[in-house]
């Protein structure tokens, strides 16, 4: 039952979307609630804020593939091709400024 209660609380993008300390308030609060003895309750609440940070890492992630997804779809410039392109623009300047 701990086990798959700590699973259903600590998967994907609920987690991710709950703040930290909101976490660890569910962790003490189940801790509490149950029948942890101290060091079982102070490895879970250990073990949930490694798993938030993992699922708030993972979700981060995702999201940023998706829009870069989104970006080239849209077929727009990254950050990279413009500093490219303003470097060449630098180089060309440069060389029209020195003749």
């Amino acid at each position: 039952m701990f086990d798959y209660l700590q699973k259903a609380m600590l998967t994907g993008v609920g987690l991710a979307l709950r703040s930290k300390t909101e976490i660890e308030d569910l962790a003490k609060e189940f801790a509490k609630t149950s029948s942890m003895s101290q060091d079982e309750a102070r490895d879970f609440l250990k073990d949930c804020q490694g798993k938030y940070e993992e699922a708030k890492e993972e979700f981060d992630k995702k999201v940023e593939a998706t829009i870069e997804k989104i970006l080239k779809k849209l077929d727009l410039p990254s950050r990279s091709d413009i500093k490219v392109l303003n470097d060449r623009i630098d180089a060309l300047t440069k060389k029209l400024t020195d003749e």
